[in-house]
């Protein structure tokens, strides 16, 4: 097949500097710099250069713009996507706002629907009301953030997307979960699903072990990692279509109208 038919990904598992948009930045961009020529997208953890901070007015309004400017000159010096999370805040409100990044110059964002109500988020950050899907290289794709895996219906493959992927900073305690719902959002929604989570300790006393894993459409582990490393994976257009002919269980899927 051709070259639209095959995504390489690289999945950033690492460590984040404490509310500290430049040092993060600095570092992600040694990351990227480093990573294989023919990689095709680049995903980024949840708030990236901050952590998963509750403290949004400690992040000056200019970080959000800043960083978006500084993803779309990655993607484009680099000739691939970019996605991630991040601390952005718009007339008076904050969002952890997901931006994907093309190497054209193009963007779209997403805004974390389900804010995590554990550690407060809902009562800082405004929720989205939203889905993304974004077509890039023939794939469809469809990102979300973090707490969003916990509810299938809202990644519910109604849009026909090729790949599902979660941003996140997805604690050790409730690691399992992670695991099994990464696993589970790929079998139900016949896609590709990939999760990206860091490693490390925050301030506020949360341990992070990583488990960044990407899945193919029958459940199968094609990439994972519990330590800081960049992982790659390589999907395969034809393949999935080929096993979502075989197997045609999304045309039996329930039809419903989600009510926001």
């Amino acid at each position: 097949m051709g070259e639209l038919q095959k995504l390489k990904v690289a999945l950033i598992q690492t460590t984040l500097v404490w509310e500290d948009p430049q040092e993060n930045r600095n570092r992600f961009s040694k990351w990227i710099s480093d990573l294989d020529q023919d990689t095709d997208l680049v995903i980024l953890p949840e708030m990236f250069t901050t952590g998963f901070t509750m403290s949004p007015t400690n992040v000056h309004v200019s970080e959000g713009p800043g960083t978006l400017s500084w993803m779309k000159e990655l993607a484009s010096a680099n000739e691939l996507a970019i996605i991630g999370s991040m601390v952005h805040t718009e007339e008076g409100k904050h969002y952890n706002r997901l931006w994907f990044c093309k190497p054209d110059g193009s963007h779209a964002s997403y805004d974390k629907r389900h804010t995590f109500t554990l550690a407060g988020e809902d009562k800082v950050y405004t929720a989205g009301q939203k889905k993304l899907i974004e077509t890039y290289k023939g794939f469809s794709i469809c990102p979300l953030i973090c707490y969003d895996l916990r509810f299938p219906v809202w990644s519910r493959n109604t849009e026909d997307y090729d790949l599902l992927l979660y941003v996140a900073n997805w604690p050790e305690p409730r690691v399992n979960a992670w695991d099994a719902l990464l696993k589970a959002r790929a079998i139900e929604n016949m896609a590709y699903c990939i999760g990206v989570n860091r490693v490390g300790q925050d301030p506020n006393g949360n341990s992070y072990v990583g488990h960044s894993s990407v899945y193919d459409c029958l459940g199968e582990q094609l990439a994972f990692s519990d330590k800081e490393q960049v992982l790659y994976a390589s999907l395969e257009k034809e393949s999935l279509m080929a096993t979502r002919d075989k197997l045609r269980f999304l045309a039996d899927r329930d039809s419903f109208t989600l009510q926001l």
